[in-house]
């Protein structure tokens, strides 16, 4: 009880030190009697959070970094924004003929790959797959249209979009040619080393079809995925 009440003692005496430095003996009484004395201490505790609190926080945490991740990743450009900055266009000195030959040379691997067999015979089979190919590097050439001026057109595919096909003719000229109510004929032609061991005129030939642009109006991405059925169609 003694040391109790000498701790107390100091106590007080400190406080009343300190007190008096800046208030008269009276005011520090008072002070120290309504403002002090028999007041508790409230301390913050320094300790961890309880473990039921601990989860919240982490999620939080996984929640806030996600966000700044995602603030710092930039975000993709619109359609509008690349056609403004021009990604679509193609360079004046890109706008070759011979540029786009090797593409086309590839093209005509990759269509000879996807018909295999059906090269020579073609059918429902070659149908189906050339639906699902994509055209870019493709010759194409216009045979019929419901614009006579397109009739003729032939060029290389360097741009296969919904609505239209934009080809580089030989005469090194970009022509935007709308699919619809236009007739494409592409060719296919045998790879050479068939042609040199097989000396028949049914192999020399050329794999020949078309393309109905009202039924084409998809992306290349697109008609990857789509299965075309077959239906009767009154404009042809």
């Amino acid at each position: 009880m003694a040391s109790n009440n000498n701790n107390t003692n100091n106590g007080q005496s400190l406080t009343h030190q300190l007190l008096s430095r800046a208030h008269s003996p009276d005011s520090t009484n008072r002070i120290f009697a309504d403002k002090i004395q028999h007041r508790p201490l409230l301390l913050k505790p320094t300790s961890p959070p309880p473990s039921s609190n601990a989860r919240d926080a982490r999620r939080r945490s996984r929640v806030e970094k996600r966000q700044r991740a995602k603030a710092l990743k930039p975000k993709p450009l619109s359609a509008r924004q690349r056609r403004k900055l021009g990604l679509y266009d193609i360079p004046k000195d890109g706008q070759k003929y011979a540029i786009f030959e090797p593409l086309n040379q590839l093209w005509l691997g990759y269509a000879r790959e996807i018909l295999g067999g059906e090269l020579y015979g073609g059918g429902q089979g070659a149908a189906a797959k050339l639906s699902a190919a994509d055209f870019h590097g493709a010759e194409v050439e216009v045979s019929r249209s419901s614009c006579p001026s397109r009739v003729g057109i032939r060029g290389i595919v360097i741009k296969d979009a919904r609505f239209v096909f934009e080809v580089i003719t030989a005469k090194n000229q970009i022509k935007t040619v709308p699919k619809e109510g236009t007739v494409f004929r592409i060719n296919v032609s045998p790879p050479q080393d068939q042609v040199r061991e097989n000396a028949t005129a049914q192999d020399q030939k050329p794999f020949t079809f078309e393309i109905h642009g009202d039924q084409f109006q998809y992306r290349s991405a697109d008609r990857a995925n789509k299965k075309f059925k077959p239906h009767y169609l009154e404009n042809l």
